[in-house]
């Protein structure tokens, strides 16, 4: 295993925990920056929206960069975020910090997954870009929880502190350990229009579609999972953190399980996860009065929603073999669409009165859809059940595309 894939690991680490650990924080923040609840929600949503947006322009602005300085500079403005989040005085300056964080999110993840997958060979690739994803994961099984409590025990600016001081090391582990010339990025053969023709291929459309319709429908389901543990299960509210814990742990096993997965077959392993995730919704919903089924649901709620990633994100940098850095990107900028879009309809159920169980019903029928959306690619020109036996191109391939 390259020692490089561990520094983006630590990357992913870091830039996960700012993304979640805000959630817990939220009650000490609003009372110390003197707004209400809802207005320091804007810190999550906010930060959403600036990774959508900033998946695509982050990318293109880097886009004749080599890789590794793109890197760099990418963990050099999320270190100034955290840092302004950290002194911030006043809202208006936190959600700034928040913002500048959030624009490095979608083109490091995007970037990284197109120099995970040139450190290894072709069939080695998924896990590859599974083992930089684990950092993400690890935030959500131990930073969250231990961001949380360290905000709690230290002052809610501690926790930030202590994320910047997360992205000084992972800058210098890629300074180090990411070797130079890696990935390497167009150069006198290509423009940035030219990049943006892979957004002619309509599979790369349906790749997207399938990412904020199969990862929405668990990201919605779990947004409001806390009432449904509490309210429906019948949990106490000091259990909620430590059943995340047991949710992290899935995230974390279904990201590597997928990964080997999706080395040997992508197609299939959407397909397997996608249903299994919709059926595990759906038996969720049906006993989440017991508490051991309830328990059981939600690990392998995680491992089936997060056994996608990898396989979603090799994907489309398969179809956008042209530019597979923007396509990569611009699927970050889906999977952050899809937690938006499942959080709203999984709020909607629940202001309808239809009951705190009512989204994971959603999160079971919206992922159905994106599996729908699946098998049709799959079986239209150019998908993957259409090129079966033949060659595929590879994100690896990038330099040698740009010269076509």
């Amino acid at each position: 295993m390259p020692l490089a894939l561990l520094a983006l690991a630590a990357g992913g680490f870091g830039i996960g925990l700012t993304e979640f650990v805000i959630a817990g924080l939220l009650p000490e923040v609003s009372t110390s920056l003197g707004v209400s609840e809802a207005t320091a929600g804007g810190l999550v949503s906010g930060y959403a929206l600036a990774v959508a947006v900033g998946g695509i322009l982050m990318t293109v602005a880097l886009f004749r960069v080599d890789r590794k300085r793109a890197l760099l500079a990418l963990m050099i403005f999320f270190i100034a975020g955290n840092l302004l989040s950290a002194l911030s005085p006043d809202y208006t300056t936190m959600l700034a910090g928040r913002i500048i964080a959030a624009l490095t999110h979608g083109a490091f993840f995007g970037i990284g997954s197109v120099v995970a997958a040139s450190l290894v060979a072709p069939q080695k690739q998924s896990g590859a870009i599974a083992l930089m994803f684990a950092g993400l994961t690890i935030a959500n099984v131990l930073g969250v929880p231990l961001g949380t409590l360290l905000g709690q025990a230290a002052g809610w600016r501690s926790t930030f502190w202590a994320i910047t001081l997360i992205g000084i090391l992972a800058l210098i582990g890629i300074a180090i350990l990411v070797p130079r010339g890696v990935a390497a990025p167009q150069r006198n053969g290509g423009s940035i229009l030219r990049e943006f023709t892979i957004f002619r291929s309509g599979q790369v459309w349906a790749s997207m579609l399938v990412t904020v319709l199969g990862y929405g429908g668990m990201f919605g389901a779990f947004t409001y999972i806390a009432f449904t543990l509490t309210e429906v299960s019948g949990f106490a509210s000091s259990s909620v953190p430590w059943l995340l814990v047991l949710f992290g742990g899935g995230l974390f096993i279904g990201n590597i399980l997928g990964g080997r997965a999706a080395d040997k077959h992508v197609s299939l392993t959407l397909v397997v996860a996608l249903s299994a995730l919709t059926a595990v919704l759906v038996i969720f919903a049906l006993t989440a009065q017991s508490k051991v089924a309830t328990i059981v649901a939600l690990v392998l709620m995680g491992a089936l929603g997060f056994a996608t990633v990898p396989a979603l994100q090799t994907r489309i940098m398969r179809h956008a073999s042209a530019a597979p850095t923007l396509g990569s990107g611009a699927n970050i900028a889906a999977f952050n669409l899809g937690n938006a879009f499942g959080a709203w309809v999984g709020g909607m159920t629940i202001t309808a009165g239809l009951g705190y169980t009512s989204p994971l019903w959603a999160g079971a029928a919206i992922t159905l859809a994106g599996l729908a959306i699946l098998l049709v690619a799959d079986l239209a020109p150019g998908g993957e059940l259409r090129r079966r036996g033949t060659a595929e191109v590879t994100p690896a391939a990038e330099p040698a595309l740009a010269t076509r």
